[in-house]
């Protein structure tokens, strides 16, 4: 399978927290993802840009929070991210970088 660049579009970065790192244990990856991406998109971009068998993928949004910025409200905007479990014997490693 080869890369096009709507993968690039489709994955936008991984997720390094406590939990992702949790969720490493069990062969899986998390992904920051556009917010109109669907399963079958990123399993396609996923396993054409790392060279992986990807077995499924779970998805999230996770809302915005109302915020402050310099003592004025805003709100940060909603984020979609992508569980990405591999097939036994496939790993990316999101620590070290592309």
């Amino acid at each position: 399978m080869s890369v096009k660049p709507e993968h690039y579009d489709v994955i936008k970065r991984p997720v390094i927290t406590e939990k992702s790192t949790l969720a490493g244990e069990n062969n899986a990856v998390v992904f920051k993802v556009e917010r109109s991406a669907t399963k079958p998109q990123i399993k396609e971009a996923v396993e054409a840009v790392f060279g992986v068998k990807v077995k499924a993928v779970n998805t999230t949004i996770t809302k915005g929070k109302a915020k402050r910025f310099r003592g004025r409200p805003g709100e940060r905007s909603d984020i979609k991210k992508a569980y990405v479990t591999l097939e036994e014997g496939n790993t990316i490693d999101v620590q070290s970088g592309l």
